[in-house]
């Protein structure tokens, strides 16, 4: 018995031998392949070479990609460059040069493909950027480096992107970051795009949507007389006339708060705003999405001209009277506005339902907010160049004036409404017709509907403020 238990632990034993000599005989062979491709560029052993990192944040890849590939464009002389990768597990703990002396030691990487991802660069369109590999070149002084590119990986809890530059020295391998990062900001994919901070519904972190620009004509804002040309000249005047403003001691920061009822049209005129201004960077802060509003001001000063549109801000800046001291994301909010320069040209727009409620650090301090125009209810003259607006593309044969006087106290968002919901009754009475027209019968019918009791709620959302008309 004895002698059985002795004979087997020798056997395992002896497998154990063999399976490790097996795996350490693939993996030196295997990685010895990576380590030459390394040091032959470098020309130094491994343990001699070091690496240079900087993060960023995952939404920052594609602009990596693009400084990089800047840099290997103006170094390389439009010679081809050859990007590897590293195969082998557990790749997201350490940098390049710990996996490769990791490879020399253990042989647990090797050479590889390299990783590929897809990520957006504008609102209909991607581009492929390197999730992991690594080329070679040289340094701005033609010192031969290595570039690596990782994108942040969740499996491994790496949230961030990074740039690593591998040199057989620290100042080589800085400077060539250093010019990278230089054509990362000449290069920048968000640069004039519309973008909107997110939550993941996977992770508590922030995600950046493109946006289309909108494209607003001067007629598709319906608001009462001289509004739209102190909106317009408080922030498109400026940016138009910033170089000579600023050659004048103007500061070109500036806040305009924009306030009214809900469904007045403050969105839609902030909308007009973006399109009015197609060289700015705009940057969508709305909901839970507000807490990064440091960073949407750090961008915005990195790509100015640029806007910072907070939308409904009174959810976070209410009086400190009212909110018992005031909230976290308050103390951000005026942190991050006071943090960008006179001189930055850059727009704080924000929209509110609740004026009075707004913190009075907020809406005092000059610098913050110079200008709060309100965007009323629409009168009489207003609401029928609604009714024209929103019945673009329809054969409106009704009488619009029983209409205009009934909906007193009513929202644009109500008249948009209100022509929807004609336009489905018409289609139900004559389906058959070629164009959806719509007469006076439809008109009152759809105002009876929204007018009805049960449809309080409705009128609310709506931001209606009007009399019910009779049916």
């Amino acid at each position: 018995m004895g002698e059985d238990h002795a004979f087997g632990t020798e056997l395992a034993r002896n497998l154990q031998r063999i399976v490790k000599a097996a795996a350490d005989s693939v993996g030196a062979g295997d990685s010895g392949e990576l380590i030459d491709r390394v040091t032959g560029h470098l020309g130094v052993p491994i343990t001699q070479a070091l690496v240079v990192t900087r993060s960023f944040e995952d939404w920052e890849h594609a602009t990596i990609q693009a400084g990089v590939d800047a840099y290997l464009a103006e170094q390389n002389g439009g010679a081809r460059t050859d990007w590897f990768g590293i195969a082998g597990g557990q790749r997201g703990h350490e940098d390049l040069v710990g996996m490769l002396v990791t490879a020399k030691k253990h042989g647990l990487y090797e050479l590889g493909a390299v990783d590929y991802a897809t990520v957006a660069v504008g609102p209909d369109e991607a581009a492929d950027v390197v999730q992991l590999g690594i080329v070679g070149t040289v340094a701005p002084d033609g010192t031969r480096v290595l570039i690596g590119v990782r994108g942040a990986n969740l499996q491994y809890g790496q949230a961030s992107s990074r740039l690593e530059v591998i040199a057989a020295d620290r100042r080589v391998a800085t400077e060539t970051r250093d010019r990278i990062e230089q054509l990362m900001a000449e290069h920048d994919v968000l640069r004039g795009q519309v973008i909107a901070f997110g939550l993941s519904e996977h992770r508590s972190n922030e995600l950046v949507t493109f946006l289309p620009r909108p494209q607003l004509g001067t007629d598709d804002v319906v608001l009462p007389g001289g509004v739209l040309d102190a909106v317009e000249r408080h922030t498109v005047g400026i940016a138009e006339h910033g170089s000579r403003l600023a050659a004048a001691g103007q500061h070109l920061k500036r806040g305009l708060l924009l306030h009214g009822p809900p469904g007045t049209g403050k969105t839609h005129t902030v909308r007009y705003l973006m399109g009015r201004m197609p060289d700015c960077t705009v940057v969508i802060l709305t909901g839970s999405a507000m807490r990064f509003v440091s960073k949407a001001a750090s961008l915005a000063r990195r790509l100015q001209p640029s806007v910072v549109v907070l939308e409904d801000v009174d959810l976070i800046a209410e009086d400190r009277d009212l909110a018992r001291g005031g909230t976290p994301l308050l103390f951000s909010l005026l942190d991050a506005m006071d943090g960008v320069g006179g001189d930055a040209d850059v727009t704080f727009l924000l929209t509110t339902n609740r004026a009075g409620s707004l913190e009075k650090a907020l809406a005092d301090r000059p610098g913050r907010v110079d200008l709060a125009v309100e965007i009323p209810l629409p009168d009489a003259e207003g609401r029928e160049a609604l009714l024209r607006l929103y019945s673009r593309g329809l054969d409106v044969t009704a009488d619009l004036a029983p209409v205009v006087e009934a909906t007193d106290g009513v929202t644009a968002s109500f008249m948009k409404e209100l022509l929807r919901r004609s336009a489905l009754r018409a289609l139900a009475v004559r389906p058959d017709d070629s164009r959806v027209r719509i007469d006076d019968a439809d008109l009152a019918a759809a105002l009876a509907e929204m007018n009805d009791a049960r449809s309080g709620l409705t009128r609310s959302l709506l931001g209606s403020q009007g009399r019910s008309a009779p049916g």
